[in-house]
């Protein structure tokens, strides 16, 4: 029966073992390795043969049997149930993945954490224990303070830390009264789009871009039209022939996403220029900040903008974690009323607590602290990465916080995404990234963040191993 089950247990992991041991057996009953009515090991012999407590084994058949997956009787002993539920909590989440990794809208929302996963930051760098503690106090003083609404456009202390670290970083001057506090950069997106009421009309967005953001604006009933993304960034010679009356253009300047040029000088000028011609607005995903790993980062976009056209968004979730829902909106001077009626009726920010923690993270100095000492190992991630990668013969090279690695035409990149996961590694599909298929690449995209070095080398050789099967 053990060489059934083959249970073998990580004592160093955070999993427990009790779980550890359900998790196994529901994998071999659902596998159909043990039939209905095959007899298990006493949960007595069972801790004897792993070395663990019986109270252990006890609490995993315990949970078993409460899943109806195993019964147990004086006489017949521990069995397989004869009538397996259709749908077990374990399949159920397993179909679950498996659905959410074919659709592309909720690829960035795979659970984790995988090695090469896009879009977070490492967890294993992270102040930990300074961040809790500074949440704690934080959510301590929001119980204990009166009862009250709170700013709607976020708090004033927060907006005032986050408007100085920009003009230090970016390179964006800008007053706290034109920031407005938003959950994440979805929040952000949707107060801005709620402002400039561009329904029916056109928006640039770049080929290959952001999957949700385009979604979001046909969501908003604003015409979507593709721009391409060369080494220079956004082509926006093509988009004044093709949509020179379009109402904003959503761009990735300091990094593109997800190929990984600077929009470079004499772009950031003309598309500028288009936009105080046009009377159009361009919305600027800041989506790396200042963490842009070859050389010092390209200044914002907005730093240069001196007509009012560029609505300017960052967040916390690369930097800091995407479960805190942080990002945060900078607007021109003339659009302030307008944000402020929208962040009053319809997109207040999220609760105090969690922006104050944050203020006092930025305010005491260990958020630039943090992001110098993350650059320095994403720099590192990056190069361990790039280098495993071509000694396996990878076409590859390094995108901002991820590599791309090119595939051969034809190459079913979403497939070998979706059966990379079974293995806990995460490459995102590049295809998706494209607005359609007559113009899509297929490659993948892997996130620096989370491949710790170690780690690096086996996910390769995993990888390589998927693609030579499945191309």
């Amino acid at each position: 029966m053990t060489n059934i089950l083959d249970l073998k247990l990580d004592r160093g992991s955070k999993t427990a073992l009790a779980e550890q041991i359900r998790l196994a057996i529901t994998g071999v009953i659902e596998s159909g390795v043990l039939a209905p009515g095959a007899r298990l090991p006493s949960w007595v012999d069972l801790a004897a043969q792993l070395g663990v407590a019986r109270g252990t084994v006890k609490t995993a058949y315990e949970r078993l049997t409460d899943a109806q997956l195993i019964v147990s009787s004086r006489a017949g002993g521990t069995r397989v149930s004869e009538h397996i539920p259709t749908v077990s909590p374990i399949a159920e989440r397993a179909r679950s993945i498996e659905t959410d990794l074919q659709s592309a809208l909720y690829q960035h929302f795979l659970p984790g954490p995988a090695v090469f996963q896009m879009g977070v930051p490492a967890s294993d760098c992270f102040p930990n224990t300074l961040f809790a503690r500074l949440r704690a106090r934080a959510a301590r003083d929001e119980v204990e303070a009166p009862a009250s609404y709170p700013d709607p456009r976020g708090e004033h202390e927060f907006r005032r830390e986050i408007a100085a670290h920009l003009a230090l970083s970016r390179g964006i001057e800008c007053q706290p009264s034109q920031i407005y506090i938003t959950a994440g950069f979805s929040g952000a997106l949707g107060i801005a789009l709620l402002v400039l009421q561009a329904q029916g009309r056109k928006a640039w967005v770049e080929n290959p871009g952001y999957l949700l953001s385009r979604k979001a604006l046909e969501i908003g009933q604003i015409t979507t039209v593709p721009i391409p993304v060369d080494e220079e960034g956004i082509d926006v010679g093509f988009g004044e022939t093709h949509a020179p009356d379009a109402a904003l253009a959503l761009v990735t300047a300091g990094q593109q996403a997800p190929l990984g040029p600077t929009l470079s000088l004499a772009r950031r000028r003309q598309l500028l220029e288009w936009a105080a011609r046009a009377q159009a607005w361009i919305i600027e995903d800041d989506y790396l900040g200042e963490l842009q790993l070859k050389r010092r980062a390209a200044p914002a976009l907005a730093s240069q903008d001196r007509a009012g056209r560029i609505i300017h968004i960052g967040t916390f979730s690369k930097t800091i974690s995407p479960t805190l829902r942080l990002g945060f909106v900078v607007v021109p001077p003339a659009l302030v009323p307008r944000f402020d009626e929208a962040a009053a009726c319809l997109s207040s920010a999220p609760g105090p607590a969690v922006q104050m923690a944050m203020a006092e993270f930025m305010r005491d100095g260990h958020y630039m602290r943090h992001l110098r000492r993350m650059k320095r190992i994403y720099a590192g991630r990056s190069q361990a990465l790039m280098t495993a990668l071509e000694s396996r013969g990878f076409d590859a090279y390094p995108a901002g916080l991820a590599v791309v690695v090119r595939l051969a035409d034809g190459a079913d990149d979403k497939r070998i995404a979706r059966e990379s996961y079974a293995y806990g590694i995460a490459p995102a599909p590049l295809s998706i990234w494209y607005c359609s298929e007559s113009t899509q690449r297929s490659g993948l995209l892997l996130g620096v963040a989370p491949a710790i070095e170690q780690q690096i080398p086996a996910a390769c050789d995993r990888l390589h191993q998927l693609i030579r099967k499945l191309s």
